[in-house]
């Protein structure tokens, strides 16, 4: 039996949703944003040279249709990614509310959210008394620091020393339906702080806030750094997943990197975690060799939004798409015939665009495995919809299959 991959990019989008007047980053609208496409840009005009040098160099995903996706979506000609696609190829547009993790990987899982998110409002403080009242007990503490929106690692540089001080727990949230809270390893101790994300998860899902993540540190006053035990607390989704449907159907499913947590561990047979994005590759690299007949791979790999999307690093984002399309083609080198495998994202988040938040865009569909030709226009729900025909599943989502 024939296997599929579905790896997700995180934040790679091409160009503003047609609902993205709806949606802010940094107070402007995100109609124009553009993740690859404007990188492609800067880096064809030299503002982008920072480890590496001259146009974006894309040659694998551009041969399976990336540039002809960024056309498609914006009807922006990106700098150096305008080859004939040799894949299929389409932009997909999301329908749900948000332009976060978990709505954008549910729906590239045939399941649209269907209710609004609770986001916490950019202001000091950003909780209410009784959601801090209740981080203090179950942490044992009298005290919060953060209390507002901010980036996980400027945060930890500025309160860092102060948590050690007082063993009060960092928490902080951003434009997502989030709760992030950041302790020290060692200090406050990494089971604590997970516990207490666990704890809190069933409180903050009741209303209808996605996620409560865990965000350990080590180090010291000018040095703390984050570690890889990073552990997501996210609400289920509402419905069986494309993971569901493969599991349900007897076939094996694996998850790389943060597909566990989005998914609260629902439909997965094998887990696989790594402390960056290039551990995992290596695990996807494993999966394309030993992977199970008729099983289902699906991958995030997180690197390109929480180290360069949210940091606007242009030029660290342009490295890391570079850095995985080498990679891509060896693991394309490693299929069988008859696997297919899927390359898409799940939202933007424009390096060069306002603000340090996600952006409303439409995400790239390329396809290896299944001819040439031009997928189109379509929905999240579509690339759940073709994943399960691909492996004769049936599928139980509104999306139609592309294949």
């Amino acid at each position: 039996m024939s296997r599929a991959f579905l790896i997700v990019l995180d934040s790679a989008g091409i160009g503003g949703a047609p609902d993205a007047a709806e949606f802010f980053s940094g107070g402007v609208a995100d109609t124009g944003a553009n993740t690859i496409g404007h990188i492609a840009q800067a880096c064809a005009g030299g503002r982008a040279e920072e480890g590496r040098s001259g146009p974006l160099r894309l040659p694998v995903l551009d041969g399976l249709g990336l540039g002809a996706a960024i056309r498609l979506a914006s009807g922006l000609e990106a700098p150096g990614l305008g080859a004939q696609p040799q894949g299929l190829w389409g932009a997909a547009t999301e329908i749900s509310r948000g332009k976060d993790t978990p709505s954008g990987h549910w729906e590239l899982a045939g399941v649209p959210v269907p209710w609004d998110w609770t986001y916490f409002p950019d202001t000091r403080p950003a909780f209410p008394e009784a959601l801090v009242a209740e981080v203090c007990r179950l942490a044992g503490v009298t005290g919060i620091l953060g209390n507002c929106h901010d980036s996980g690692t400027a945060i930890i540089d500025r309160l860092g020393a102060e948590h050690l001080r007082t063993g009060w727990p960092i928490c902080y949230t951003s434009a997502d339906s989030v709760l992030q809270i950041a302790a020290h390893e060692e200090a406050f101790g990494l089971e604590r702080l997970v516990q207490l994300c666990r704890d809190l998860a069933p409180s903050l899902h009741a209303m209808k806030v996605g996620r409560v993540i865990a965000r350990p540190f080590t180090g010291t006053e000018g040095a703390f750094a984050r570690t890889p035990n990073r552990r997501d607390f996210a609400i289920a989704p509402p419905a069986p997943t494309l993971l569901d449907w493969v599991q349900g159907a007897g076939r094996v499913t694996h998850a790389i990197g943060k597909i566990g947590d989005i998914f609260s561990h629902r439909g997965i047979s094998q887990l696989h975690k790594g402390k960056d994005d290039a551990a995992l590759f290596d695990h996807l690299d494993r999966m394309a060799e030993v992977a199970e007949p008729g099983s289902l791979t699906f991958a995030n790999f997180v690197e390109f939004d929480s180290l360069y999307g949210h940091r606007r690093d242009v030029s660290g984002y342009a490295r890391a798409l570079e850095w995985f399309d080498a990679r891509a083609g060896g693991f394309l080198a490693r299929l069988r015939p008859g696997d297919m495998a899927v390359f898409t994202a799940d939202h933007g988040n424009d390096p060069t665009w306002f603000g340090t938040e996600h952006t409303r865009e439409c995400v790239p569909v390329l396809v290896a495995g299944k001819g040439a030709g031009k997928i189109g226009a379509c929905g999240f729900v579509d690339v759940a919809a073709s994943v399960a025909a691909h492996l004769n599943v049936p599928a139980q989502g509104p999306g139609r299959s592309f294949l």
